[in-house]
């Protein structure tokens, strides 16, 4: 008799009136319990989904309770994880540093006059310059991509840091 009973709730039509049966209340009280925030319904739809799996060790009269116990934990992890996140957002990243007011304005000015020194260049030998000292591109790997010769490449490169150590003080002892 009890073999035939598990057999009952995976059977599809029984299992359709089961959930057609319990799906709404449930959801309707987990959404009073812990609102709608969590997605309730979800939760119980991933129970149901649960019980289907497990149909063949889940007794009929045992069903209602699975499906409830298995919501109820879920929602009680997605609590738990909501908690978790909240944690995370509320440490706030270090809004200072250990640089004072004085350098903080020099670095400024020193990147404006940089920038200024940078469009000064020609535009060959800026290219160059930025593909070595940004880009950290080998001078062979300029003189690939710019197609022109190696010498040529470190000459530009040269000619850049030698115009921009005249016109930048911070540069002049490298």
């Amino acid at each position: 008799m009890a073999k035939s009973l598990h057999q009952n709730i995976c059977d599809k039509l029984r299992f359709s009136k089961l959930y057609e049966k319990y799906a709404q209340s449930l959801s309707n009280i987990f959404y009073y319990k812990y609102g709608e925030l969590l997605n309730p319904s979800d939760k119980v739809q991933d129970a149901f989904i649960k019980l289907w799996e497990n149909c063949a060790k889940v007794a009929p009269e045992a069903a209602k309770s699975y499906v409830y116990t298995v919501t109820n934990n879920m929602m009680l992890n997605e609590v738990k994880h909501q908690k978790e996140v909240l944690k995370h957002q509320q440490i706030k990243p270090k809004d200072y540093t250990n640089e004072t007011p004085e350098f903080v304005l020099r670095k400024k000015e020193f990147l404006i006059r940089y920038e200024t020194a940078l469009s000064n260049l020609k535009e060959e030998e800026r290219v160059a310059f930025l593909l070595s000292k940004v880009d950290g591109k080998t001078h062979n790997e300029i003189a690939e991509l710019l197609d022109i010769t190696k010498k040529v490449a470190e000459h530009r490169i040269y000619a850049a840091f030698n115009k921009l150590k005249d016109q930048l003080e911070e540069l002049k002892g490298k």
